[in-house]
C-alpha cells in the first residue's frame, strides 16, 4: 500500500506542452530529460542529462533530419550512445542521417541483420563514420554521466521476428525508473519475466507501438508503471495502438500518453519526482 501511494504521487503534470522548438530549455543539476519524439509510426527517445545524451531509434529514413532538427533544438551536440534496438526501419531508419551528421560515441546493437536498404545504409553509415560498434548483453550496465542503464533483453541467439531481438533498457535515476522496450513482443517479455529481472519502472515505453503482440497481463503486473508512453503514427495502417493494450492500460490506472495525440512527449526526472511537460 505505501509503494502505490509512493506512485500515485510521484507524477507532477504540466500540461500538454511538447519541446520547445526555440532556445534549448536544459536540464539542470542532478535532471534527466526524457523526450519521445514524434517520429510517426516509429520509435526514438532522447534521454538527456545537462552535459550527456543517449538516442534509442530514430524513427523511419524520412525523419533523421527531423530527429535531427529536434536533437539541435534540445542543446543536444553529442551523443555518448546511439540504440538501434533492433534493425527494422522505423527504429533504425532515421539514425541513418543522425550518425552522419552527428558525433557519436558509440553504437549499441543486436545481433541481428535484415536483408533490406535501410538496414544495409544504416551499416554504411557505421563504417563511413568509423562508429565504434557494441553488441551488448543481457546485464550490461551502460552510462553517460548521471544517466545508468541497464541491458535487460534481448535472449542470446538467433530470433526468428526480429522485434523480439530488440534491446530493452531500464533507465534508474534515484527512486525514479523508465522502461524502453522497442518492438519486444510475447516471447522476449516472457524471457525478461523468466529471468527474474527487476522490470518495475514508473514509466513504461510500451512495446511495439501499442500492438496486441506486447505488454502482456504478467508483463504489465511486473512493470507496474504510473504513465505508459506509446509512439505510433496517426491513423496507421497497423490500426495501433490495439484496443486490447489500452484496455489492460486503463484497467490497471496507467496514464496514457500517445505520441499519435499529443505530438512529442517530455518528462523530467530530478530521481525523486517525474514530471511532465
Amino acid at each position: 500500500m505505501l509503494m502505490l501511494v509512493m506512485l500515485a504521487v510521484v507524477f507532477h503534470f504540466f500540461g500538454d506542452r511538447v519541446f520547445p522548438e526555440q532556445s534549448p530549455v536544459l536540464p539542470g543539476p542532478g535532471e534527466i530529460f526524457v523526450h519521445f519524439i514524434d517520429v510517426g509510426q516509429g520509435d526514438a527517445t532522447l534521454i538527456q542529462s545537462r552535459d550527456h545524451a543517449v538516442l534509442i531509434d530514430g524513427g523511419e529514413p524520412r525523419y533523421g533530419q527531423h530527429v535531427i532538427s529536434y536533437l539541435r533544438s534540445a542543446g543536444v551536440t553529442r551523443l555518448d550512445y546511439v540504440v538501434a534496438t533492433h534493425p527494422h526501419s522505423d527504429h533504425i531508419g532515421g539514425l541513418i542521417a543522425v550518425l552522419a551528421q552527428k558525433e557519436v560515441g558509440r553504437l549499441l546493437m543486436p545481433d541481428a541483420t535484415h536483408n533490406t536498404v535501410p538496414f544495409e545504409n544504416f551499416l554504411a553509415a557505421i563504417e563511413n563514420h568509423d562508429i565504434p560498434v557494441t553488441i551488448p548483453a543481457i546485464g550490461d550496465r551502460i552510462s553517460a554521466g548521471i544517466i545508468y542503464m541497464t541491458v535487460l533483453a534481448p535472449t542470446p541467439g538467433h530470433h526468428a521476428n526480429l522485434n523480439n531481438a530488440s534491446i530493452v533498457l531500464r533507465m534508474v535515476h534515484g527512486a525514479t525508473a523508465f522502461l524502453f522496450t522497442g518492438d519486444a513482443e510475447v516471447a522476449s517479455e516472457q524471457a525478461m519475466l523468466a529471468g527474474g529481472h527487476n522490470l518495475q519502472a514508473h514509466v513504461l515505453g510500451v512495446g511495439h507501438h501499442g500492438s496486441r503482440t506486447s505488454t502482456t497481463q504478467e508483463f504489465l503486473d511486473a512493470v507496474n508503471p504510473v504513465a505508459a508512453v506509446i509512439s505510433a503514427g496517426r491513423n496507421n495502417q497497423h490500426g495501433h495502438p490495439h484496443r486490447e493494450v489500452l484496455d489492460r492500460l486503463n484497467a490497471a490506472n496507467v496514464r496514457i500518453l500517445r505520441t499519435d495525440e499529443r505530438g512529442s512527449i517530455l518528462m523530467s526526472t530530478d530521481g525523486e519526482e517525474i514530471r511532465f511537460w
